[in-house]
């Protein structure tokens, strides 16, 4: 600290009396910095230290621009793009602006819960390593394994994706060629150091919020006239045949699952944290987008397609050939080039999504390793600090998963879809939950003052959310009901019966109890800042007018 100071100390010469002003200011804000360092104990910096040799297992390389994109990218991918045709088929389109309007309310609400512990805490298996700490090992083991499961599960869709994609061109194509391609760079993008991965979905990212925004002023022309009816389309498809309710509760209730399968990977934008530089600024600035992410990327995107695409259009869902509602408004504008160039961007999409899944999937079975429930072979790490085990694990597993699309990829694609919806509704319940043993654990040992990013809706919104998810994960599957559909029926709720089994598997063999609020732990992996960091985060803190607009630019483009 003591040099940092001697720094902005020296090379004042010639520079403006506006610079050495603001200069000075921060020389005093790190000699307070240092009065208040050298009050720590000699035991307390050895505390320190420990917790940061934890939580500094992987290689912090993620840039706040990275991190950020990533937070986008992970959240925008097969669920968005071919879901949502399926949820407009089901339900109509009020159904499926209204199912994903509740689902990203609760998502927001979820990842503010989420952010309040991961800022604390950066550590890579996030959510699930906090529900050890603040639940139970039981509950650690069944949410890490679930959720292991629905990240090779993601990585397979996604591939199966790209064959019901690749038919809009070719029906006759053999799908698994190209999967097997993507299959073999995604192991190429995860192997090696961790900027590649950052690097690859920090470009993805941005081709899908240029092609969203596209899409967005696409769909206001078509429907102003420009299409290819040479009509105004206005909200004439609200009211064509059963909308804008189709199928009534029955089909309402369906687009939870969709749009739940949709949303998966916004909690696991957290899972970086363990590999991102200055957690304790860079992850609550990510979580703070997480509601105008949902807003523009989701619910303007419902909003549109609702709007120009009506609910029975020709194969929009079938068992075959799943229509991209995206696809169809760029074809309305009359060329087949620009339905093309929206499925290209769709494939770019379902590649970024699976290496999403793998990187999460990953550093989660490198977690069950790390806190004792695998084999500590899944806790090697390479030179580069990339627990290779675990890739190649979660990456073997996924392509397994993908081989079984034989047995018909537009099959496969609504079962696997229908297990990552449930499975992703579960782990948000679980992060909620865990939430407010967080929070009762702080009161009651009097560390609240830990905090260092505060959700706001706490403690009603949370309660709020953890109702809301019980009575959405019993009631979605209500059209698997009458009539009868055995296999609809197991799609949606055999989540429910894996995710008690794996916690009482770990119960029997642990006899474990939750922990008390009196023995939470709230020292390990506690993420104490680096001088640099408390140095410059102060510095960005205070920056104002055309300095603070550029520094947000450079965080996220530059």
């Amino acid at each position: 600290m003591q040099s940092l100071i001697d720094i902005l100390h020296s090379n004042t010469n010639g520079e403006s009396e506006d610079i050495q002003d603001k200069k000075n200011y921060t020389v005093q804000a790190a000699e307070e910095l240092t009065v208040s360092s050298s009050l720590t104990t000699s035991q307390e910096q050895q505390d320190h230290s420990n917790n940061k040799k934890k939580v500094n297992e992987l290689n912090r390389s993620l840039t706040a621009r990275q991190v950020s994109m990533i937070s986008i990218a992970g959240s925008i991918g097969s669920g968005l793009y071919l879901s949502s045709g399926k949820s407009l088929a089901n339900g109509g389109p009020l159904s499926l602006l209204l199912g994903y309007s509740i689902i990203g309310g609760l998502v927001y609400v979820t990842l503010l819960s989420l952010g309040e512990m991961s800022t604390l805490y950066p550590v890579s298996g996030s959510f699930c390593s906090f529900a050890r700490r603040f639940g139970s090992e039981s509950l650690g083991f069944a949410i890490l394994t679930n959720y292991t499961f629905n990240d090779m599960v993601s990585v397979a869709s996604d591939l199966t994706a790209l064959g019901i994609i690749i038919e809009y061109w070719n029906e006759h194509f053999h799908y698994w060629i190209a999967g097997l391609i993507v299959w073999g760079g995604l192991l190429f993008l995860n192997i090696f150091h961790v900027r590649f991965y950052g690097e690859m979905e920090y470009w993805l990212a941005i081709l899908k919020v240029i092609t969203i925004v596209i899409f967005f002023i696409i769909s206001i022309v078509v429907n102003a006239g420009h299409n290819s009816m040479h009509k105004y389309i206005g909200f004439q498809y609200w009211s064509h045949g059963d909308a804008p309710f189709v199928d009534g509760f029955k089909g309402f209730v369906t687009v939870f699952v969709s749009a739940a399968f949709s949303y998966g990977g916004t909690e696991s934008l957290t899972l970086t944290a363990g590999e991102a530089k200055n957690p304790v600024r860079n992850t609550p600035k990510v979580i703070k987008t997480v509601f105008w992410r949902i807003v523009i990327f989701y619910v303007f995107s419902m909003f549109f397609i609702g709007m120009n695409v009506p609910y029975d259009y020709p194969n929009l869902s079938t068992k075959t050939v799943m229509t991209s509602p995206f696809t169809i408004v760029f074809q309305q504008v009359g060329a087949k080039s620009a339905g093309s160039f929206m499925n290209a961007v769709i494939m770019t999409s379902l590649i970024s999504a699976g290496n999403h899944a793998l990187f999460a999937g990953s550093r989660l079975l490198y977690t069950l390793a790390t806190d004792g429930y695998f084999p500590k072979i899944f806790a090697y790490r390479s030179k580069h600090k990339v627990p290779v085990v675990s890739v190649f694990c979660v990456w073997a597993c996924g392509g397994l998963c993908f081989g079984s699309s034989f047995i018909g990829a537009g099959t496969l694609w609504s079962w696997l879809q229908n297990l990552v919806g449930v499975s992703n509704q579960l782990s948000w319940l679980c992060i909620l939950i865990t939430s407010v043993r967080f929070r009762q654990g702080l009161k009651k040992q009097g560390k609240e003052d830990y905090l260092k990013f505060k959700n706001w809706t706490y403690p009603y919104g949370v309660y709020f959310a953890i109702l809301l998810s019980v009575i959405i994960i019993l009631i979605q599957g209500w059209s698997s009901f009458a009539p009868w559909n055995t296999s609809d029926f197991f799609s949606y709720y055999i989540e429910l019966f894996i995710f008690p089994t794996t916690y009482l598997i770990w119960f029997v063999i642990k006899r474990d109890k939750w922990v008390s609020s009196e023995e939470m732990d709230f020292e390990a992996d506690l993420y104490v800042q680096t001088e640099e960091e408390l140095l410059l985060n102060h510095q960005l803190d205070n920056l104002h007018g055309w300095p603070k607009m550029r520094q947000y630019i450079s965080d996220y483009f530059v």
